[in-house]
């Protein structure tokens, strides 16, 4: 008797739902890109404890005839691809056809649907079709998932905290919203609003909706293109950075999407200029023919693969090196005034008990109600208008200086550390230990460069004796050694002599030097490049060779540090990161001493 049976069509849902259903975030991603699928302009994203009592989306898409509504549940049934060919053309972001049918089989599902004429209203729970009904003729769709893994108690045990869930919900919406800024998202918790932006198509304004005015005002707009790929988008300063990769958002064709290949090269690009435990906050959208990319990996549809990748990894690397190094980099200090927290909102928004018929009172702002035809509220102008503060105020950061390091006339020493130093337009400290490391840094980079340039014979060579298998490594690279300026020989069982070395190693520091470049051979002996080779050395030769803290310089020597930093190619970063030079506005400094107020009333 045969004992291999065909499942039944809701256990196989079930079973489909844990890949595309995994929590209540993944429930909004496939609901919201339907949504956009359905080219709406305005979604509005109403959770109920965080998504796990309800999670509610409304859009003014073009809704659907009833036989779709209910086809819409089945499984594998999509109106966005038709055949095999169209597997190689995608552009909506859903096709698969599983979403809706996964997340009807662990919850209780109701569809409210339109296209102008007469509505459709559906009830599905746990997979089975309840009601099939006309409903009101509002263009559109509203989509309502509760209880979700009600039916599944391995799953619901497993849900994380309120906060988690919401975190993550709120995360997707903020990237699609950022994918879309011609679409107006408004997400919602127990009636507390987490996001509102305004779908102008301005991609500045969403960033200042998500990331505030602050942010905002730091984004650098990048642009450019080769034969395939057109990338375009904002990246933030140097200054502004987070402490992991989350913030560093790429979209594809309006996809969002994860490439750790790509996010490697965007990190890499801030090389120097920010702490290498630190993540900037890019958006780039990158735009390709459908043909040369593969998103059909996973049922989430947000790992990519790439076509001619080399190309686009030299495009981006391009385009944020080259606006980088053109930007005057010194940061601003500067007083702010404290203000509420879109964090705040969030905390209340997970607090805030939906089952009090008295609501508590939260310091928020009250958005207007959200109409069911979804047009533009009149209330939302003074938003915009804020919002076109950042556009007006943009041009001047994006605005290439002539020059990278203005003048600078030193004034004084403070801690033996920080040179105080002054021109017309205010105050400037500089790190005198990390403005000697960059100017250290890229003297020792284009020595390295050039590794010919001479070595020094010694009086006296030193020995080194290694590991017997550190020894047959090093063995293997004697060439790189060699090319750099060493004469180094074999000297007894598992030893090496040194007879002489490059002439920028830095005096009295010969053999440690040496025993440091060994260990970087060693330890990169697998993925070993000259290029990388160069930057660790260079790098850390320009620590050894710094002024140090608390060593006080006379104003001779201040005056020429500030030259050679101006000669540099990023006067702005040591090579870990970290800033050399900091700035004091004329206005930043009457405003801390409080004269700009009083000198006005004079």
């Amino acid at each position: 008797m045969p004992i291999i049976k065909v499942m039944d069509e809701i256990l196989a849902n079930k079973i489909a739902a844990g890949e595309v259903v995994e929590r209540c975030a993944s429930v909004v991603k496939e609901l919201v890109e339907n949504s956009i699928d359905a080219e709406s302009t305005e979604i509005k994203i109403e959770l109920l404890e965080s998504g796990t009592k309800e999670i509610k989306v409304t859009d003014n898409g073009k809704g659907m005839e009833k036989e779709d509504a209910v086809l819409a549940f089945s499984r594998h049934a999509t109106s966005k691809i038709k055949d095999e060919d169209d597997l190689y053309h995608i552009d909506t972001l859903g096709f698969r056809g599983e979403a809706l049918a996964s997340i009807a089989s662990v919850s209780d599902v109701t569809l409210r649907t339109s296209m102008g004429d007469v509505g459709t209203f559906v009830h599905i729970k746990g997979g089975k079709v309840l009601e099939v009904t006309p409903s009101e003729a509002r263009k559109g769709t509203i989509m309502c998932v509760k209880d979700l893994f009600y039916n599944t108690p391995a799953r619901l045990k497993h849900m994380k905290s309120l906060y988690t869930e919401l975190a993550s919900i709120t995360e997707y919406i903020n990237k699609l919203a950022l994918s879309h800024p011609d679409i107006k998202f408004i997400l919602t918790n127990n009636g507390t609003n987490l996001l509102n932006t305004d779908g102008s198509g301005m991609l500045l304004k969403t960033i200042k909706s998500i990331y505030g005015i602050t942010v905002a005002r730091k984004m650098i707009e990048i642009k450019g293109e080769s034969d395939d790929y057109m990338v375009e988008g904002f990246i933030s300063l140097p200054e502004v950075h987070r402490a992991n990769r989350n913030h560093m958002i790429t979209l594809v064709n309006g996809r969002v999407v994860r490439n750790t290949e790509l996010n490697r090269i965007v990190n890499d690009a801030y090389h120097s200029f920010k702490p290498d435990n630190r993540y900037p906050i890019t958006v780039l959208n990158i735009t390709v023919d459908p043909s040369l990319i593969d998103v059909n990996i996973h049922p989430t549809k947000m790992d990519i693969k790439f076509s001619k990748m080399e190309e686009l990894i030299e495009l981006i690397e391009t385009l944020i090196k080259n606006v980088l190094h053109k930007k005057t980099l010194i940061p601003e200090a500067v007083l702010e005034e404290k203000k509420e927290t879109k964090v705040n909102h969030f905390v209340e928004s997970v607090r805030k008990p939906i089952y009090q018929e008295q609501k508590l009172e939260f310091d928020i702002v009250k958005e207007p109600e959200y109409k069911e035809t979804l047009e533009v509220n009149s209330d939302f102008v003074e938003i915009m208008e804020e919002q076109e503060e950042i556009i007006l105020e943009h041009p001047e950061v994006v605005e290439e200086k002539k020059e990278r390091l203005p003048d600078l006339y030193p004034v004084g020493l403070v801690h033996g550390t920080y040179i105080i130093c002054q021109n017309d337009l205010g105050m400037y400290l500089i790190d005198q230990h990390a403005a000697k490391e960059r100017v250290n840094y890229e003297m020792y980079k284009k020595k390295l460069g050039s590794p010919k340039e001479g070595s020094i014979s010694l009086l006296f060579p030193f020995t080194m004796e290694l590991a017997n298998n550190e020894y047959i490594i090093l063995k293997e690279n004697f060439e790189i050694m060699q090319n750099m300026g060493f004469e180094i020989e074999e000297f007894g069982i598992n030893s090496i002599i040194v007879k002489a070395h490059p002439t920028w190693l830095p005096k009295s520091y010969e053999e440690q030097a040496t025993r440091k470049i060994i260990d970087i051979i060693l330890e990169k002996e697998k993925d070993f490049t000259i290029e990388k080779f160069n930057e660790k050395i260079a790098t850390m030769l320009s620590c050894k060779m710094a002024i140090k803290a608390n060593m006080n310089i006379s104003m001779e020597e201040m005056e020429a540090l500030i030259k050679d930093l101006r000669l540099c190619d990023n006067p702005f970063n040591c090579p870990h990161g970290r800033p050399t030079i900091i700035f004091y506005s004329n206005y930043d400094l009457e405003k801390l001493f409080k004269r700009s107020g009083f000198e006005q009333k004079q």
